[in-house]
């Protein structure tokens, strides 16, 4: 088993060679965000979508458009709107009176990067549409399914602060994003940065591609290979078993939690782990790389009950206090 480790150690630093120069190079147009550039990338490597909470201004949608161009992606923006229509992000059928026939128009969700921008802002049937491209990574117009191009990505985000004219996320649709990311404020040295590079009316420096979704793709089969130990596995299902019965871990949770993490909360915090090993050049999982994601992937999907809002008690809070009880392997 060792030199197995060893033989995936050393193909995870030989596909993992483009990671640090394409952070710098995000780096020339993104101040600050670290951790958001991260978050997208161990998306992208474990094959998930991203769901952004923060105020705006805080270089979500710059992110995203940055990561496309150094990566060589197709990147789309859909701007949520109230009116919007499910045709207007998956396409539809086009009668052409010439011949008599449909015409299948493909929709802006064909593409790799997807910037659902507000997406909060639309109603529920809008928000259905994404379900299952972001699930089986193709769209149905009519009767027929077309795949939808790898690699493919969807980034939301929604604003904390304006409720008023927004819908809830359907809780199935927020399950299916591996990460739910809260943007925070930069500090003061990076935003006396942000103000140097970005306070002139002339465009921003060009971004120089780093590698191209085959690169990407690769990186994907290496990141399946690395090795996650049975206690490392045990770890992962205990953590997500607490979410739904803290009582068997003497936690005193249960009157908070309405509901508890799907199994699909164990599958993506497994591969979530092992992108964050793979940026770190690792071939194996450690404990400190499911702590490292596990907020992430789990704040969405812990709901939490009246009493806990009563409490002020946040799905971080109950995630924080399972995290710290349970014994690490």
């Amino acid at each position: 088993m060792q030199t197995s480790i060893q033989a995936i150690n050393e193909a995870v630093q030989r596909a993992a060679v483009w990671v640090e120069p394409l952070q710098r190079e995000i780096a020339h147009t993104i101040v600050g965000q670290r951790g958001l550039v991260d978050r997208l990338l161990i998306a992208l490597i474990g094959n998930g979508h991203v769901l952004l909470e923060g105020v705006p201004g805080l270089a979500k949608t710059l992110s995203l458009k940055t990561l496309a161009a150094a990566t060589q992606a197709r990147f789309q923006r859909l701007q949520f709107t109230p009116d919007m229509l499910p045709a207007d992000i998956v396409g539809t059928l086009i009668y052409n009176p010439q011949d008599g026939r449909f015409v299948t128009k493909q929709g802006p969700i064909f593409t790799n990067l997807v910037l659902a921008d507000e997406i909060n802002r639309a109603p529920a049937k809008v928000q259905s549409a994404l379900l299952e491209a972001m699930q089986e990574r193709q769209v149905t117009i009519g009767e027929q399914t077309f795949p939808l191009p790898e690699p493919f990505l969807v980034m939301a985000t929604q604003n904390p602060i304006e409720q008023e004219g927004t819908y809830p996320l359907p809780e199935a649709q927020v399950d299916r994003f591996m990460l739910k990311v809260v943007v925070d404020y930069p500090s003061k040295a990076e935003e006396r940065q942000i103000l140097d590079l970005m306070a002139t009316s002339a465009p921003l420096p060009a971004i120089t591609p780093v590698l191209d979704p085959a690169h990407l793709l690769e990186a994907r089969r290496v990141a399946d290979m690395i090795y996650v130990d049975d206690k490392v596995r045990d770890y992962i299902v205990e953590i997500v078993w607490a979410t739904r019965r803290p009582d068997e871990y003497k936690l005193d949770l249960k009157p908070f939690i309405r509901y508890g993490a799907s199994p699909r909360a164990t599958i993506f915090l497994t591969l979530a782990a092992k992108a964050n090993a793979f940026l770190a050049g690792r071939g194996y999982v450690t404990p400190q790389d499911v702590k490292d994601v596990g907020m992430d992937v789990l704040r969405h999907r812990v709901v939490v009950s009246y009493e806990a809002e009563a409490e002020n008690l946040r799905s971080e809070d109950v995630v924080g206090r399972i995290f710290d009880t349970i014994p690490v392997p």
